[in-house]
């Protein structure tokens, strides 16, 4: 595995921006990139000193685009422009949204198109170094002239304002960088417009959005498989005969994994001639249902991948004094395929609840509510109304953002993609779906010890097994809440399906 990356200079994936924010990988401005950064700064000077008007670097923002700044007050505009677009509201993003814009912010600027001076990424690659992230709060990005909000609150603890975290609690920037013995950063013409516009609020949610989907789906057919066993479904909806006939790559990739996870099962052979003609769809369309979610998967992760090796602010410098005004802002590109995941999530939600529910009607030699003494216990009944809120939930969460836009800065922005609320919609959708997924693993770990002493196949042991590490069998009711989080935490901290893999790999099954 590789441990350092050059910002700028290298091709940037979903898993490296991954372990960037992670620290698994060092992230590094390498002498190509400075060189590339110090020349697109040469050519903003350049403009200034040969008096041309050019949007962002002498002229106001947006509808004020028309108003031509001095040169002695273009410093002092970029300044304005950190401070005036700082109008976030809500709660702090999440640590790791913030580490992932300024990396994504980073290998922007890097390329060299931008404008800014060499120290400036400097310094925010000593704010990640360091981590001291500053306060970003969630709401205020209407997705196009770039998550104007989010990028102005990330960026004023450069120019001494804002507050980060450092140390385990909030403080103001201008301590902080006064503790460390630094300055503030006076920003050069096109800076503040530099580091605000772009995509990386929208980008930083689809590429955690891209890892936390590719775990769920992953635990999702782990965890159909063992409902499947525990229903004594049938794996030959599976048959890869059957797949080829409708070659969709996520539908092939899902059964193929469905018939590895099942290989070897002494479950599934001992009712080979039970006389059940077919399986509900939950459990007989798997394929088809998380394969179709793993499309919309396969092309968020391709279309951010593309975002991520983007120059999305706006002017770019194109040459030697030369600078071009356009789009690459508008955050459509990712907002309608965020959308698309979004709804992706919430149908692999939809079918698990199904398959929960079908483990407890009692049908198929499991006992009702998969425990024998109900009426005075509850049994596995109430979980499952948890997946069904969650499931609602969900729904209510798909509506497409980006099907939305309001006019802003007096109508010059007369079309916004609305794409930063279709990155925290979908994680919102991530969050729920962990727990539903959850709630049907710990029922299907329930239900398959009663066909005991038979055993499912070593790769579906190997889970119920990590199940029990966590919980226990239920004999009767108790604080199911706890039992929910407890094999919550496998699922959102990917160690469940991460173990499986292990398993498998070292048991030579692919999967």
């Amino acid at each position: 595995m590789r441990s350092t990356f050059q910002y700028g200079v290298e091709t940037l994936s979903c898993n490296t921006a991954m372990q960037l924010a992670t620290g698994d990988i060092q992230g590094m401005f390498s002498e190509a990139a400075q060189k590339k950064v110090a020349e697109s700064a040469a050519s903003v000077a350049g403009i200034v000193a040969a008096g041309e008007v050019v949007y962002g670097i002498n002229t106001g923002f947006g509808a004020l685009a028309d108003k031509v700044i001095n040169a002695a007050d273009t410093a002092t505009l970029q300044y304005k422009i950190l401070q005036s677009h700082s109008v976030g509201v809500g709660g702090a993003l999440p640590p790791l949204v913030v580490r992932l814009m300024l990396i994504t912010k980073l290998h922007a600027l890097c390329q060299g198109f931008s404008g800014v001076q060499p120290q400036t990424v400097q310094r925010m690659l000593w704010h990640l170094e360091q981590d001291v992230l500053p306060f970003v709060p969630e709401q205020g990005s209407v997705g196009a002239s770039g998550d104007l909000a989010p990028l102005a609150h990330l960026f004023l603890p450069l120019i001494g304002l804002g507050t980060v975290w450092h140390q385990g609690q909030w403080k103001k920037s201008k301590d902080v960088l006064q503790a460390y013995g630094l300055s503030p950063i006076t920003l050069g013409p096109k800076e503040g417009l530099a580091l605000i516009n772009g995509t990386q609020f929208i980008l930083s949610y689809a590429v955690q959005g891209v890892h936390r989907l590719k775990n769920c789906l992953d635990a999702a057919d782990i965890i159909g498989a063992m409902s499947l066993e525990a229903l004594t479904g049938t794996q030959a909806p599976f048959d890869e005969r059957l797949h080829r006939l409708r070659p969709f790559e996520g539908s092939n990739i899902v059964a193929r994994r469905l018939r590895s996870l099942l290989q070897g099962s002494v479950i599934m052979q001992s009712h080979v001639d039970c006389g059940r003609v077919q399986d509900p769809y939950s459990l007989r369309c798997m394929p088809q249902v998380h394969g179709a979610s793993r499309n919309a998967w396969k092309h968020l992760n391709d279309l951010t991948e593309t975002e991520l090796n983007s120059v999305t602010d706006n002017p770019v410098l194109v040459g030697k004094n030369e600078a071009i005004s356009g789009g690459n802002f508008h955050g459509q590109l990712l907002a309608l395929p965020l959308d698309y995941a979004t709804i992706a999530a919430a149908e692999v939600g939809n079918i698990s609840d199904r398959r929960s529910y079908l483990l407890l009607e009692g049908k198929w030699g499991l006992p009702l509510l998969l425990m024998k003494d109900v009426g005075l216990n509850s049994g596995f009944m109430i979980p499952q109304y948890t997946t069904a809120a969650l499931v609602t939930e969900n729904k209510t969460l798909c509506f497409p953002a980006s099907a939305d836009s309001i006019p802003t800065s007096l109508g010059q922005e007369d079309h916004v993609s609305m794409g930063s609320i279709s990155g925290r919609k979908l994680a919102k959708v991530l969050d729920n779906l962990e727990f539903i997924l959850a709630i049907e693993l710990l029922t299907a770990a329930q239900a398959i010890e009663f066909r005991r002493p038979l055993k499912s196949s070593a790769l579906l042991e190997f889970a119920h097994r990590m199940v029990r590490e966590k919980v226990g069998f239920a004999e009767e009711d108790r604080v199911f809440a706890e039992d929910i989080n407890a094999v919550a935490g496998i699922i959102q901290d990917f160690s469940f399906t991460q173990r499986v893999h292990s398993f498998a790999k070292d048991s030579g099954v692919a999967l």
